[in-house]
């Protein structure tokens, strides 16, 4: 009996002292901070998460999102409300319906406009960038500003940035073209890039794949008669590269991690804009020419370069004439 009791109060005093050090260690252990979660980009809201929607504005708004996500069920070939458009829907561009950092996002839109653009010459409104989509982008037509359909975008674009300052751009949002080349950006090597990494979704022959409803393209044509026409942003070499340099093929790759090389990126934006596409009049556009960007592909231009050039590139020779330029003027 004497001898139980022993082997009792040694187990109880090991583990008295094994607790009495894990405390003495506990209390010697210099405070460790829980590292902060950084924020690499704008991130957008949610309606999920989002109460304080309600009522008809939250209908507005859910069918907004939803004319965004789905626009040729809508407003398409065979769209339910109006054939206006070509068949693509707007988050072919502005990914997760305008709500993907890095995406082509509409996070800043809201805080910046309206806004004076060069292209127009003049200041624009949200429904003026809208409409410049749909007949742009979409190959389409101008919707009505108070149309259902036009006062659901406004409410969902309007809603997506609501937490952004007037004025501001977050990171993440627009388009971050790649690193300029110190070449022209080539069709020809281009053509081996999307046979090998745009091929599958796209089409050999850029035409997309539509979707088994026979209304929208589950993958959007990138060039033909279906696709974005010659006034749309990414009709430009740095839009449309920065653009998949960021995000395809789609679903394998971001902004922190491409599955696309910066040339390679250039290369293949030079190919599908060397196809053939619908073509649009721009004659109202850039009424001052030496505001033209540098990639913008139809002249005439104020710098001396060639439109062959203005298309492909390389574009630092141009950056620097045109430094030189504005150096001349300031003299």
């Amino acid at each position: 009996m004497l001898k139980q009791n022993w082997i009792i109060i040694s187990i109880v005093g090991g583990l008295l002292l094994l607790l009495f050090s894990e405390i003495m260690e506990a209390t010697n252990t210099p405070e460790q901070k829980i590292p902060e979660l950084k924020q690499d980009a704008w991130i957008a809201p949610s309606l999920y998460l989002d109460r304080s929607l309600e009522g008809k504005e939250r209908e507005l708004v859910i069918y907004g999102e939803e004319l965004i996500a789905n626009t040729s069920k809508y407003l398409g070939p065979k769209g339910s409300v109006a054939a206006v458009t070509n068949g693509m829907n707007c988050q072919n561009c502005h990914l997760n319906a305008g709500r993907k950092s890095w995406g082509n996002n509409y996070g800043a839109v809201a805080a910046n406009y309206p806004k004076f653009r060069d292209r127009s010459g003049s200041i624009e409104t949200v429904y003026k960038r809208v409409n410049d989509c749909m007949e742009r982008s979409l190959n389409g037509k101008a919707l009505d500003s108070n149309s259902r359909e036009m006062q659901a975008m406004m409410a969902y674009i309007k809603w997506v940035g609501n937490d952004v300052v007037k004025d501001s751009t977050p990171k993440g949002s627009g388009i971050q073209p790649p690193v300029y080349l110190d070449r022209a950006a080539s069709p020809e090597k281009g053509s081996i890039v999307y046979s090998a990494k745009c091929q599958s979704c796209h089409g050999a022959n850029g035409e997309g794949l539509l979707a088994a409803d026979g209304k929208s393209y589950t993958y959007p044509p990138l060039w033909g008669s279906n696709s974005y026409n010659s006034g749309a942003g990414l009709f430009r070499l740095s839009r449309f590269a920065g653009y998949v340099r960021d995000n395809m093929p789609l679903n394998q790759a971001s902004h922190n991690a491409p599955a696309l090389s910066d040339e390679e990126a250039w290369d293949v934006a030079a190919f599908v804009n060397s196809r053939p596409r619908p073509s649009k009049d721009l004659s109202g556009d850039w009424p001052n020419i030496s505001k033209k960007p540098i990639d913008h592909p139809f002249g005439p231009y104020t710098d001396g370069f060639s439109e062959t050039e203005h298309k492909y590139g390389p574009f630092k020779p141009i950056i620097e004439a045109r430094k030189k330029q504005q150096k001349q003027k300031s003299a």
